[in-house]
């Protein structure tokens, strides 16, 4: 390794002695790491030498094994060699079986064609035409182009000639005589043989020609009905129970023939022509049903003078004319249109269930599944039945938005005071029932045309009415405002009562107007009730009407038109808030303020002296008499949730008043603790006058209390800030507040931290 190193060294490089001792000491390391190297290996080789004398011995053992692998691999070869000639012979084999299986087939086909050849004649003779189509259809599931080849090669092709010939001639003759046998059949109106050669024409591949005749003598038959049905509803007298609605039980009548139709003759196809051929039916049997449902409808237009109506509806509604139509004399027609759409409805879920199920059952092919149902549904979108009646479901909704906003019209003409029925009696307008009434019915009504267009259509219609026309009204008369003056709303109403009795109102219009304003007070806190009620009825309602048959579009469409009932409220909510604020401004305000006044003037210092605190407060005796008076005075004509927000609005309005005559006073803490006492009375009083809870408007008020009643401006620190209560005073109402005691320092208030 020292030579070849110096064999890699340029000597010339070597220029000085100090060059020569660094290449010199280079050298010396190398061999000593050399020298080391050898050392080791010189270790390793008794060791090395073992391994090696057992790899020979072991060599010497493994000869033999490659003479056996060789030996297998020559095995395998011929093995590998063998099995490709059996595997050879196999297909070989098989191919000769499927040779030998073809010559049986045409050898039967052979027998079989001489046989129908011999046996078609003879069955036909003996007018055996279920025998005879069966040697034809035999006959034409045999390969024509195969067997005369074949009968070329045995010398027989005379003979095939002569038989193909003699059952070409009997398919013809057949067809003729079973098409000619059938239509004989069906003007003799003999089922039983429509039914035999109906049979008969899938053995002669005229599947499609048997099913157009059958579907045309049922649509005979059903034609005959329908027309039956029909001309007995022209002649149905005014009197009869069904008149209202017999153009509605003719169509069911249709639709139920056809369904009829169906359930008995489906399995008949089915067994005969196979599975998948409703849908070819119901295209023949829909043309009829077109043709009939046109005539029925035609019929009622005439009859019930419903093209005459809609064009008095749709002039009055476009302002083109002043002719208007009672909405009475729409009641009934309206009923026998949701009839006639919801058995339309029916009869189409019917035809979809029906195909649909055949579709599924005969159809495996998906791209050819999405084909025959996109038919379906074309064919049932664009037959006469329902374009007509997708027509009459929009000339439905006009004369029910017409019928529900004249009624709703009428109602408020003739709207008068009442008292409301129940345990609870108090003044009401009668519009509010009637309209609501009229608003349910209209709904309800269209939930029987099982459309869910039409519904949404109804209800949006409702909400229409209801937020615009029937809270403007409640608003306009609202807008009059409460009669201020002297009040005594009690004796008034006690008038008013009266004079229901009597059939005449003999109050003064003061009187009057207060009852009046009161009523319409009512009537929008009891609509906000109907409304509610009104949509959770609907909900009820609609479940009910349609089942499961929605989809997840439908039933969110409907939804939303609920939703619409929720906007009504929200109107009505604010009605009803226009109309607190003119009784707050009119009634409450002027009797409040001189109240507190009259309370306050009647202790003219909250600066008194221990032998001064009373635990009964004349002042605040008499301020919760005037209080009782006057929530009586209310209380026997408002109604119940009404009277609840009336007590809430009065017990706000004397919390703010009192508020801002308070801090006008001074108070030393017997004072504080003097009218701590009376607003406690105060508090159980009007707590005691309603439900609702009345001790959050006083929250301010009771938070005074605890400032004014404290032995020293630093127990402030002891409430500020700690434990569970919410602190309605800012920072800078405190020290005010704080201020009104006369005995704290201004000093020490000012130094108070919060």
């Amino acid at each position: 390794m020292a030579s070849q190193s110096i064999d890699l060294i340029d000597l010339s490089m070597l220029k000085t002695f100090e060059d020569i001792d660094q290449f010199e000491a280079h050298i010396a390391a190398k061999e000593v790491e050399c020298s080391e190297k050898i050392y080791d290996l010189m270790k390793t080789r008794d060791d090395i030498e073992i391994q090696l004398k057992t790899i020979s011995q072991r060599l010497s053992s493994l000869k033999p094994v490659e003479a056996e692998a060789e030996h297998f691999a020559e095995v395998i070869k011929s093995t590998a060699v063998l099995a490709e000639d059996v595997s050879a012979k196999v297909r070989q084999l098989d191919k000769s079986k499927n040779r030998v299986a073809e010559c049986q087939q045409r050898v039967n086909d052979l027998l079989d064609l001489q046989q129908c050849s011999e046996g078609v004649a003879t069955e036909m003779q003996n007018e055996d035409y279920e025998k005879a189509a069966g040697h034809v259809h035999r006959f034409l599931t045999i390969d024509e182009t195969k067997l005369k080849h074949t009968a070329r090669d045995v010398s027989e092709g005379k003979n095939m000639d002569a038989s193909f010939h003699k059952l070409h001639h009997a398919e013809e003759q057949l067809k003729l005589v079973v098409s000619s046998k059938f239509d004989d059949a069906v003007r003799e109106e003999d089922v039983a043989s429509v039914e035999r050669f109906f049979k008969i024409f899938p053995l002669l591949n005229m599947h499609e020609e048997g099913l157009k005749r059958f579907t045309s003598y049922l649509s005979s038959k059903l034609r005959e009905s329908s027309q039956k049905n029909l001309n007995g509803a022209k002649i149905t007298k005014e009197s009869d129970k069904r008149a209202s609605v017999i153009y509605a039980d003719t169509l069911t009548l249709l639709f139920e023939g056809i369904a009829r139709i169906v359930e008995i003759h489906q399995p008949l196809i089915e067994t005969y022509y196979g599975p998948g051929r409703m849908l070819t039916v119901m295209e023949y049997l829909q043309k009829e049903c077109d043709f009939e449902s046109k005539q029925i409808i035609e019929e009622f237009r005439k009859n019930r003078e419903f093209n005459k109506k809609i064009q008095l509806v749709a002039s009055f509604m476009s302002n083109k004319s002043d002719n208007k139509i009672d909405p009475k004399d729409l009641d009934l027609v309206l009923s026998e249109l949701t009839l006639l759409n919801a058995r339309t409805e029916l009869y189409a879920r019917f035809v979809r269930r029906r195909v649909l199920s055949d579709i599924e059952v005969s159809v495996t092919d998906e791209a050819e599944k999405a084909k025959k149902i996109a038919f379906l549904e074309k064919l049932m979108k664009d037959s006469e039945t329902l374009r007509t009646m997708q027509l009459l479901l929009g000339q439905y909704i006009l004369l029910e938005q017409y019928f529900m906003a004249q009624s709703v019209q009428k109602a408020v003409e003739l709207d008068c005071l009442v008292e409301a029925s129940g345990e609870d009696t108090y003044v009401l307008s009668s519009m509010t029932d009637d309209v609501f009434f009229i608003v349910k019915k209209c709904i309800k009504r269209s939930l029987g045309s099982q459309s869910v267009d039409g519904v949404c259509a109804v209800i949006n219609n409702a909400c229409g009415i209801l937020e615009s026309d029937f809270a403007d009204l409640l608003l306009n008369q609202l807008r009059q405002g409460f009669p201020s003056g002297y009040l005594d709303l009690a004796q008034a109403y006690s008038v008013i009562s009266a004079s229901f009795q009597q059939g005449k109102i003999q109050a003064s219009d003061i009187e009057k107007s207060r009852t009046q304003f009161v009523a319409y007070l009512n009537n929008t806190d009891v609509s906000m009730e109907y409304v509610t009620s009104l949509k959770s009825s609907l909900d009820k309602s609609i479940n009910e009407s349609f089942g499961s048959n929605l989809t997840q579009y439908e039933k969110d469409k409907i939804a939303s038109c609920l939703s619409g009932l929720g906007s009504v409220n929200i109107r009505l909510k604010s009605v009803s808030e226009f109309g607190f604020s003119q009784l707050r401004s009119s009634a409450v305000k002027p009797r409040v303020k001189p109240w507190l006044d009259t309370f306050f003037h009647a202790r003219p210092s909250y600066e008194i002296a221990d032998e001064d605190f009373m635990d009964e407060s004349a002042s605040m005796q008499t301020l919760i008499s005037d209080l009782d008076s006057f929530f009586k005075s209310f209380k026997v004509c408002l109604s119940p949730s009404t009277y609840e927000a009336f007590v809430a609005m009065v017990t706000n309005e004397i919390s703010i008043q009192m508020e801002k005559v308070l801090f006008k006073i001074k108070f030393n803490r017997i004072g504080g603790l003097q009218f701590d006492k009376e607003l406690r009375l105060l508090v159980g009083y009007l707590t005691s006058s309603t439900t609702w809870s009345v001790r959050d408007k006083f929250a301010r008020l009771t938070q005074f209390t605890i400032l004014l009643t404290l032995e020293k401006v630093s127990e402030v620190s002891d409430y500020w800030g700690k434990g569970p209560v919410t602190w309605r005073l800012t920072v800078t109402e405190v020290r005010q507040i704080l201020s009104l005691r006369s005995d704290f320092r201004l000093d020490d208030i000012k130094r108070l931290k919060l």
